[in-house]
């Protein structure tokens, strides 16, 4: 069973997707965020070329666990998604996981420029292998 990972931004949507097994996550791509329907319409097409039967989404968690205006916003996407896909969606708490993104690509000695490219689908990617290591 694949799932898809998403990390959702205001000005971009990170999103990943598992291996078959549901072992591990891979970075697929950053969408610009455009609108509900555009983002529904593109994630539609990431669920039907790999056969996706849940999505997880990141929750951006307050340090102390609360829920703040971010969280908020997401909760009102992840309620788009439920009343719009006929597909499970699931939270995962996406606490530091741009901070570790932008660590792993610092390691990787990407330019600013390149990482501001790919950091949004790689925080996706460590949401997803977040929630299939508590969930295997």
């Amino acid at each position: 069973m694949r799932i898809l990972g998403i990390d959702y931004g205001n000005k971009r949507v990170g999103i990943a997707v598992s291996d078959a097994l549901g072992w591990t996550a891979q970075p697929l791509t950053t969408l610009k965020q455009q609108g509900h329907q555009k983002l529904l319409a593109e994630i539609k097409e990431y669920i039907e070329k790999y056969q996706v039967e849940k999505i997880v989404v990141g929750m951006p968690y307050s340090m102390d666990g609360s829920r703040g205006k971010r969280a908020e916003i997401t909760q009102a996407f992840i309620n788009f998604l439920e009343n719009n896909l006929a597909i499970p969606v699931e939270i995962q708490d996406e606490r530091l996981t741009t901070s570790q993104a932008e660590n792993i690509l610092l390691e990787a000695d990407l330019s600013r420029k390149d990482r501001k490219d790919v950091i949004d689908k790689v925080a996706a990617a460590l949401i997803l292998q977040s929630y299939l290591d508590l969930n295997n």
